[in-house]
């Protein structure tokens, strides 16, 4: 069985501009890598896409979600075969409340000694554009379809 990854893509428009909330993961293998990522985990056993969207972006930003309706942006799946169900949400959170959950990792590598690192150790906004060079490859697409969604009269 595939596993499925559910997270929100949050956006906001500022002066006719589409920006989206993107989390940077931490640890030490990511530390000087620029790539970013949506908030997003796994789905648990007996748990709806939705719920699991919504509870994995508040463990990855410490933010609260949005009131209002998660618009579905579809699934992607990675070449993996990990399945990412991505939805969308208008908000403007105060980055200054992020906390991140953390995992443990065997660092240095062999070392035997656990450490513990933020899952994600910043968030960010950006432009449509510079999200798509920052982006995981797989994840680029929900940029493409968070496009499509929001029609120009949404966007004034």
């Amino acid at each position: 069985m595939n596993k499925t990854s559910c997270g929100i893509l949050l956006f906001k428009i500022e002066d006719g501009t589409i920006f989206v909330l993107l989390a940077h993961p931490g640890g030490p293998l990511w530390e000087k890598k620029d790539f970013w990522t949506i908030p997003k985990g796994e789905q648990e056993a007996g748990e709806s896409e939705t719920d699991t969207s919504r509870r994995e972006f508040e463990e990855e930003t410490g933010l609260k979600v949005p009131e209002g309706k998660l618009e579905d942006l579809g699934c992607i799946r990675q070449s993996s075969d990990k399945i990412n169900h991505i939805w969308a949400i208008q908000g403007k959170p105060s980055l200054s409340d992020f906390a991140s959950n953390s995992f443990s990792l065997e660092w240095p590598i062999k070392s035997g000694k656990l450490q513990l690192f933020p899952e994600n150790d910043r968030i960010a906004w950006f432009d449509l554009v510079e999200a798509r060079k920052k982006l995981f490859k797989t994840q680029k697409g929900f940029i493409d379809k968070l496009e499509s969604f929001l029609t120009p009269d949404l966007i004034i």
